[in-house]
């Protein structure tokens, strides 16, 4: 069936009992796809469509059908590189990814032998799979969404450059509440004695300055003012891309000074993993979980090294007193939301907080029962002189 010319043609090719539509591209390249029907109506409006989606750029059908969950993955991994995330990981192979993207390209049996399945093969139920099994292999709301959050930014920037004609739906689960785990100065010092002294000054400038743990590892010796009691890290090291300066507490100022010799990397990390998951179990603070088929690599819940973040932010604004803004500039949080987050408030601060206002509550009262009782002594006062002076007269 052919049409006026610039509209397109169905036609049918020989042993094929379904219309195949065909048209030129904007590059004039001829595009020709299967409606994988055999009603000439239906077919039409397949050719209709398609070449409405050229007008308004978007990829060819045909083009879509060749698209793999590799050449997703690819968009997802180039974006990272674009936008010069922190978050990109470079495996020991060479090998690019991020946090999340493992259990996806273990979901599609991914690999550089097998590109994974047609990104038109992908689909909400294709989610809702990979949810079943995630789960059925013990992973939680907040990791699952991590990959779920992958899969989802592959096709929208698919998307974005008009290589797919349409989103699949991809929905996250309802994650628990934010963690709100913090350590009391005691038990931190009794944690701290757990630790090997490599470690110690690491885990001191964590809990005392609330940095991120990813950018303490990178910090080097050139960065440090020992006399000043400052930390530089350089905008290449922070999340945000800005540089800020970090005040040391005197005690971690005497760790580092007794470390020689003072080059490369400031902070020693080695076997950090498990001697944190053991000397928190060893205190109650986290306990460790066999897996099985897993001997040598268990399972740990419990107080992790982020939470040493709200640690610090706690003891800055609550029980030091420092304000939140100058508190912000030392963690290095941009916005007020996230902040609020990190700020835990428990009981007792709620019940050190009425205790204050109750005693300015008082001191209050105390003062304006002071100013009645003068002034009434006063008018007093005022009478007895008005009374003496008419009595004169």
């Amino acid at each position: 069936m052919r049409r006026a010319n610039g509209e397109g043609s169905l036609i049918k090719l020989k042993g094929c009992r379904f219309w195949y539509a065909q048209y030129y591209d904007r590059n004039g390249r001829k595009i020709r796809i299967s409606t994988q029907t055999e009603v000439k109506q239906k077919a039409l409006a397949i050719l209709r469509k398609q070449m409405g989606d050229r007008d308004e750029g978007l990829a060819p059908l045909a083009d879509v059908r060749k698209l793999t969950y590799q050449d997703l993955r690819s968009g997802l991994i180039a974006n990272y590189i674009e936008k010069g995330n922190k978050s990109l990981i470079v495996r020991a192979d060479g090998e690019e990814t991020v946090p999340g993207l493992k259990q996806v390209d273990d979901f599609f049996k991914y690999s550089a032998e097998n590109p994974g399945p047609s990104a038109m093969q992908i689909s909400i139920e294709t989610g809702r799979e990979f949810v079943r099994r995630r789960q059925a292999e013990g992973a939680g709301s907040a990791v699952i969404n991590r990959s779920l959050a992958c899969l989802r930014r592959m096709f929208k920037l698919a998307y974005e450059e008009r290589k797919i004609q349409s989103l699949p739906v991809i929905r996250l689960l309802k994650e628990p509440p934010a963690r709100r785990g913090f350590l009391e100065l005691p038990k931190f010092e009794e944690l701290l004695a757990q630790f090997p002294p490599n470690l110690k000054p690491y885990i001191t400038f964590l809990y005392f300055c609330g940095g991120r743990s990813g950018e303490a590892e990178l910090i080097e010796w050139s960065q440090v003012d020992l006399e000043r009691k400052l930390i530089r890290i350089e905008d290449d090291q922070t999340k945000d891309k800005q540089a800020r300066e970090i005040p040391l507490p005197q005690r971690l100022v005497l760790m580092l000074e007794r470390i020689e010799p003072k080059q490369g990397r400031v902070f020693d990390t080695t076997n950090i993993r498990k001697e944190w998951t053991k000397a928190c179990a060893a205190l109650g603070l986290g306990r460790i979980i066999a897996v099985e088929g897993r001997p040598y690599d268990p399972r740990y819940e419990g107080l992790n090294l982020h939470d040493f973040r709200r640690s610090a932010i706690r003891n800055l604004v609550t029980l030091a007193g420092v304000r939140e803004k100058v508190a912000m500039e030392i963690t290095g949080h941009k916005t007020r939301s996230v902040f609020d987050r990190y700020h835990i408030v428990d009981t007792q601060d709620v019940s050190n907080a009425m205790q204050q206002w109750e005693a300015v509550a008082s001191q209050h009262l105390l003062s304006q029962t002071r100013g009645s009782k003068l002034g009434k002594i006063a008018g007093q006062s005022k009478r007895k002189s008005l009374m003496a002076l008419s009595s004169r007269g």
